[in-house]
Formats: structure tokens, sequence, C-alpha cells
């Protein structure tokens, strides 16, 4: 068994509230969630309405695998358009 941990630090240019980020945030993390079967949460910067913090955690019984999702991931975010993804780091738990 393998468990993969990607966190993502975002910017959210266009959020004027915190009612504004968590709607865009609560969209993407229904996205990730549905698409990937993960079990995703906000986990940082949650009072700073331009910017968040997310933690992406999905279990495998093949590495590669995980390893091609969470490139999948990355790939899904940069296509967000209303987010900026500032940095992404996976760790293997």
């Amino acid at each position: 068994m393998h468990v993969l941990l990607v966190k993502l630090t975002l910017q959210i240019p266009y959020a004027r509230s915190l009612k504004d980020k968590r709607s865009q945030v609560k969209s993407l993390k229904d996205r990730l969630s549905n698409r990937f079967n993960a079990s995703v949460a906000e986990i940082g910067a949650l009072d700073n309405w331009q910017q968040a913090e997310m933690g992406v955690c999905m279990i495998g019984n093949e590495r590669s695998y995980l390893d091609k999702q969470s490139s999948l991931v990355e790939a899904m975010v940069l296509e967000y358009t209303n987010m900026q993804l500032t940095s992404m780091t996976r760790e293997w738990l």
C-alpha cells in the first residue's frame, strides 16, 4: 500500500472576499475529489482571501499509478482559470 500527499499552494487573484475564495476552493475541491477519488481539504491560509493551501491524499497499491495521478492533479489545477498554482509538493507516507 502506498500513500501520496500532495500539497498545493494557490493564488486566487480575483477573490474579493472570503466568500469568493471559499466558493472557488470548494469548486476545485469537489472536482479533484470526484475525478481522482481522493481526500481533499483546505489546510492553510484559511483567513487569507487571495491565497489557499490544499492537501490531496491518494492511496493505491502501485506507486507509479499514484505518481501519474499526481501529475494529472497538477494538470487539472493548472487548467483551472480562477486560481494560479504557486507551489506543489509531493510526500510519500
